[in-house]
């Protein structure tokens, strides 16, 4: 079985050759991200406009179950409060035919615990209907929201599918090529070059000299250092940014072929 090292395991590349393929994968990498900055801030304001909603639905969901909750509630005081009135009928005919002032002031104190408990029910009654019509309210603007919320949503979801539309081949052409390219190139290389390209702010971990300094950051390079770049002779990195540094005249060796073809 082929593996995905095949072509370094046939030829070990030489310092120069494999400066090449660094460059060369640099390049491609920054056409893809240069395709994929085109999405902007699309994807990462479609994903929070999802989170947005998903947050939205659950705080939707707990205030519709808080409004069925106090709506139980207020249909248990309401029976509640019919139980009192049946207790209080009871009572009453109870006391027309007590037999004594002590049997009736008994009676008396039931009834008046029963019209305490009715008093009772209907203030909670107020209270819930109260709290329950602010739920209902907050509900409703939480599904409101939910529903611009989607709006903007399919908006954005259709502008990112639409870029994304017009990229997809030139970006999986470019994706092709850079696979290609990285399996001519070391694991331990590859590596450290996905390594650096991702800690870097603009994806670049291999840089040419520009100036006499870093093309990453820009700081100084000392002439015997350039001179050991310009060599290719080994992998030097910046001591400052800790990216692959190559001269200018990596590619001339390709260019010349070109030139011959």
């Amino acid at each position: 079985m082929a593996t995905k090292k095949t072509v370094a395991a046939d030829k070990e590349l030489s310092i120069e050759e494999k400066l090449r393929a660094l460059y060369e994968l640099q390049k491609v990498n920054s056409e893809i991200d240069k395709i994929r900055t085109l999405r902007g801030e699309l994807p990462l304001e479609v994903q929070d406009l999802e989170d947005e909603i998903a947050g939205l639905e659950t705080r939707a969901a707990n205030l519709e179950a808080e409004v069925k909750k106090l709506n139980d509630a207020i249909a248990t005081k309401k029976n509640e409060i019919k139980d009192a009135d049946i207790a209080i009928k009871k009572y009453e005919t109870q006391q027309n035919s007590v037999r004594n002032n002590r049997e009736f002031d008994a009676i008396s104190k039931e009834i008046e615990f029963q019209n305490l408990e009715k008093q009772l029910g209907e203030k909670r009654i107020k209270e819930y209907t109260a709290e329950l019509k602010r739920k209902k309210e907050m509900a409703d603007d939480a599904r409101s929201e939910i529903d611009e919320r989607k709006a903007d949503l399919d908006v954005k979801r259709g502008e990112l599918d639409s870029i994304i539309a017009e990229t997809r081949h030139d970006e999986e052409v470019l994706e092709a090529k850079a696979e290609e390219i990285s399996k001519k190139i070391e694991e331990r290389l590859l590596t450290a070059f996905n390594r650096i390209r991702k800690n870097a702010h603009n994806g670049l971990a291999v840089v040419t000299v520009q100036r006499d300094a870093c093309g990453g950051c820009f700081n100084k390079i000392p002439p015997q250092r350039q001179l050991d770049i310009c060599l290719h002779k080994k992998i030097i990195v910046c001591e400052y940014c800790g990216r692959i540094l190559v001269d200018n005249d990596i590619d001339a060796p390709k260019e010349k072929e070109k030139k011959k073809e």
